[in-house]
């Protein structure tokens, strides 16, 4: 990616951030596949101490689910904060970052 316009505007702090959220997303995200597995056996199993197990696995199941939506937010924040510092100003000090309107 070096040498492209697009990760020439991004410092290698931002990608850091965006690695580790990315490998934290996906350590979540394969932890919930075993959870949801379990969770399905469970209630196919239809035994009882079972069913009240998945009342925990899906209250867990949903906790890291608002983690991920945390860790996005969060990204997506360092990403907007860093294309603003990014775009703030070229050699003659004006924003070289232009908005749009809707038609």
């Amino acid at each position: 990616m070096e040498g492209d316009s697009f990760s020439g505007k991004i410092d290698g702090k931002v990608l850091q951030t965006c690695e580790k959220s990315f490998v934290q997303v996906q350590d979540i995200l394969d932890h919930n596949r075993l959870l949801i597995n379990e969770i399905n056996q469970n209630h196919e199993s239809k035994i009882p101490d079972n069913l009240s197990r998945n009342v925990g696995l899906i209250r867990e199941l949903n906790n890291n689910i608002r983690r991920v939506v945390d860790l996005y937010a969060h990204l997506s924040g360092s990403f907007n904060k860093s294309m603003d510092v990014s775009s703030e100003g070229d050699s003659t000090g004006r924003s070289t970052h232009k908005r749009t309107r809707p038609i």
